[in-house]
């Protein structure tokens, strides 16, 4: 199935993540990352979605979106054409056995040790989708305790900002 992520620019008002969020499940959408924030004015908040779903239903989810009074705009966001980072937090089970190849493929990924225990090592790591989800695959020939990940945060190359295209 395909994947696509939009970035929607909304009213930052109480129940706007609701309406958004079940326009995507009456359309049978799998949404399988979910950012929200507020952006540079407070008036606004920005919802970055990645979901599954092939090109037509996507398109009318988009035109329904549209739709929704607290929508302001929507940009469908091209992974050529942004830059995407997401926040990983895992904690693996620290033995001696599996100490030093743990610490090597964090260094390998670029991740940071942010906590150690005598029973724990806690790796944070920064990067697309792509590399988090192969770190943790890494990871599975150890004893994964917890993992907790954000959602994608991405933002368009250049000049164009979601605030642009409806010139707000």
């Amino acid at each position: 199935m395909e994947k696509f992520t939009v970035a929607i620019l909304v009213n930052n008002q109480f129940g706007v993540l609701n309406r958004v969020t079940s326009m995507f499940r009456r359309r049978q959408f799998n949404i399988t990352s979910l950012t929200v924030s507020e952006t540079e004015s407070e008036d606004f908040s920005r919802i970055t979605i990645k979901a599954d779903g092939d090109e037509v239903k996507r398109e009318q989810l988009i035109n329904q979106l549209y739709k929704l009074p607290d929508v302001c705009s929507i940009m469908e966001l091209d992974s050529l054409d942004t830059v995407s980072r997401e926040l990983l937090l895992i904690k693996l089970r620290n033995t001696p056995e599996a100490r030093g190849d743990i610490r090597a493929a964090a260094d390998a990924y670029e991740g940071k040790i942010v906590d150690y225990t005598k029973d724990a090592i806690m790796i944070q790591m920064v990067g697309d989708s792509r590399k988090i989800d192969h770190f943790i695959d890494l990871m599975r020939d150890f004893e994964i305790m917890e993992i907790c990940r954000t959602g994608i945060v991405t933002l368009q190359r250049g000049e164009e900002t979601i605030r642009r295209v409806t010139n707000l």
